[in-house]
């Protein structure tokens, strides 16, 4: 039985449906990766299962008893209190409970007075029947999971422990089931590494949205994506839903190409002469009245952003050298010694834990900040253009037209005009966003529309901090083409591994050691340079930033792909009759398998398969992809050992 039903449930905030009649079964102790373009619905669907915000339609089903956190996407500016204060408010009831029962025993401690001891005595036994007494320490617990401070002012936070505080407070509550909007950011990645290994302990329901693709990988046994209103189910790891999705994307392509011709042959037919309209068969009239209303309701998916970075004329070769820098900060060292040379066309990842001094870098290798140790020397014809991890440049309260273009019709990108609101649907928003205030955007369109206004600026130096906070994955892929054909250079802050990896060429890295040191090569690389961090760290960081997330007894393979099955050397010799007969029947098999599974595939990813149905057929027929994945990939092997064994 489905933990959570999500049953038929319509939701719009003021434009087209989010979810349109959407239904999804969510069961016990999945870890369900949600994904979906941005502003595609995916926090306002974790809202509503945690009961913030009700369905226009339809209902979400949870049990009486079971209990639901939420970690929200924003980190809040300012919360009063410590850390203990911000976490104990994750159980306001038994917080209460605690505080009324210290509030009477002190009372009663200052004189026996009857009336006080028989309150003590019922607050006692409602702490007791309600499990308060465990509250407390439980609040420790979690407290000393996430590393912090109890004692610490949470405003004083970083970003990144502000997040650990708020997650230990959604613990703190012991859901049946977690959601995570965008856990990861604010991050570092030691921070990353550490949340990853607590969420695979973590024998709860979880569900989560993130752009972090080597998270996701990790962590899902299950990918939902919220596609023009409907949500679609794939019980596999992040990397198979990429190529069950792209069979899917594939097969409605065809449909609808055919659907198409129909509808054009009787678009034909019913405009011939007055002949064939006197003997016209009113049944074909219904059926074109039919297949037009299919077409209007058609919603085509939205297509990828066409992200243009404007190149300014080249920089001279060198762009940054610095020599012997020292710099320190209310007493502690943030750099001594250090010396690099950043060329024209470097593109530079910097990583660190929060805190370690990758913004006060980033400022003295642009001349923003002197060091107090040595010096940098900055190269001719720099043209700058910064992205702000924190998007001071954008203010809540102008519109999308005013922070591009101030309010006017055109922008100017590079030396060329563009109308503002085909600029802005280049980034994939639509024209009736173009007056809405910019608060009203969810977080990946607030990226974007920070991309819109850093690219229209020339520019020869990208400084990107953190640029892929909430980005949709094709939004982020399209992201990283376009870097990597940028001719300037660029300086990327960033914690997201993927994303390093397919980007940069070398990576400067505040180790723990408090030392900066200089890597050729991305994340991966910097860990294979590291012999003594991968003793230390182990297989957890060394093989699993992007290894599947279940840990099955037979390895680590990802569920639904085909095992790479290990065969020892094979002695040729001549196939037996048995064997030939089994050989010959194989390509067929594999073809039958083959079709079953597009077929299978097709169906999922039809919102009518998830409408009325009820969870067990859900269940089972994702229970026959993953068996056909299996069964295509023993297929395949023994076709391949008998094809050697008799050549």
């Amino acid at each position: 039985m489905a933990q959570i039903w999500i049953n038929n449930v319509s939701v719009s905030l003021g434009g087209p449906l989010l979810l349109d009649g959407a239904t999804l079964p969510i069961e016990a102790g999945q870890r369900i990766g949600l994904l979906g373009r941005n502003g595609a619905g995916k926090s306002t669907l974790l809202k509503m299962v945690h009961g913030d915000i009700p369905p226009d339609s339809g209902e979400i089903v949870k049990g009486a008893e079971t209990r639901v956190s939420l970690l929200p996407q924003d980190v809040p500016d300012t919360l009063p209190g410590t850390v203990y204060d911000i976490v104990a408010s994750g159980g306001q009831g038994h917080l209460d409970l605690l505080q009324r029962y210290h509030h009477l025993t002190l009372r009663v401690a200052q004189g026996s007075d009857p009336d006080l001891l028989k309150k003590l005595e019922q607050v006692q036994h409602r702490l007791e029947t309600s499990g308060a007494w465990h509250f407390r320490q439980r609040v420790e617990q979690v407290i000393s999971w996430a590393g912090l401070d109890e004692n610490a002012e949470f405003r004083t936070l970083s970003a990144g422990l502000k997040r650990r505080a708020l997650l230990a407070r959604a613990l703190a509550h012991d859901p049946d089931v977690l959601l995570l909007d965008e856990p990861t950011n604010h991050l570092d990645i030691d921070a990353i590494l550490w949340l990853e290994d607590f969420l695979l302990r973590f024998n709860k329901t979880l569900v989560f949205v993130t752009h972090d693709r080597a998270f996701l990988q990790r962590i899902a046994t299950r990918i939902v994506e919220i596609d023009r209103g409907r949500l679609l189910s794939f019980d596999c790891d992040y990397a198979t839903y990429l190529e069950r999705r792209q069979a899917m994307l594939d097969v409605e392509e065809k449909a609808w190409q055919d659907f198409d011709k129909k509808l054009a042959k009787e678009e034909v037919w019913i405009r011939q002469g007055v002949k064939a309209r006197r003997t016209r068969n009113e049944g074909r009239v219904r059926a074109l009245q039919q297949l037009r209303t299919e077409r209007d309701r058609r919603r085509e998916r939205t297509g990828n952003a066409q992200i243009a970075i404007v190149e300014a004329r080249r920089s001279g070769r060198l762009v940054a050298d610095a020599e012997k820098i020292s710099f320190a900060f209310d007493g502690k060292r943030i750099l001594e010694d250090f010396s690099t040379a950043i060329i024209r066309g470097d593109k530079v990842g910097i990583l660190g834990p929060n805190g370690s001094g990758k913004t006060t870098l980033l400022k003295l290798l642009l001349g923003e900040l002197k060091p107090q140790k040595g010096r940098v020397r900055l190269g001719a014809g720099l043209k700058i253009a910064y992205f702000d991890q924190l998007r001071a440049q954008l203010d809540d309260e102008r519109t999308l037209r005013e922070s591009i273009a101030d309010g006017g019709d055109a922008v100017s990108v590079g030396e060329a005009s563009r109308h503002v609101v085909g600029y802005l649907q280049d980034f994939l928003f639509s024209p009736d966003q173009i007056q809405a205030p910019v608060r009203l955007l969810s977080g990946g369109e607030r990226n974007r529309l920070l991309l819109a206004k850093l690219f229209s600026v020339p520019s020869n130096v990208l400084v990107l901090d953190e640029p892929t906070n909430d980005l949709d994955t094709e939004t982020l892929s399209l992201l990283e083409e376009r870097l990597l054909t940028y001719g300037g250079t660029i300086l990327l802050v960033s914690h997201d591994r993927a994303f390093l990896n397919n980007v940069v060429t070398s990576t400067l890295v505040f180790e723990d050691d408090g030392r900066l040191r200089e890597y050729v090569g991305g994340y991966d690389d910097w860990l294979r340079q590291r012999p003594e961090r991968m003793a230390q760290a182990g297989p957890r960081v060394a093989k699993k930033a992007e290894q599947p997330a279940r840990e099955q007894a037979a390895g680590d393979q990802p569920p639904g792909a085909r095992p790479q099955l290990e065969r020892r050397p094979q002695t040729k010799r001549k196939l037996s009759f048995k064997e030939a007969r089994e050989l010959e029947a194989l390509p067929q098999r594999i073809e039958a398998l083959e079709e079953e599974r597009t077929r299978i595939i097709a169906a999922l990813s039809s919102s009518e398969f998830y409408a009325g149905s009820d969870p067990a057929r859900v269940t089972s027929t994702n229970a026959r992809l993953e068996a056909l994945e299996l069964e295509l990939a023993e297929a395949y092997s023994r076709w391949e050992e008998l094809g050697e064994l008799g050549t």
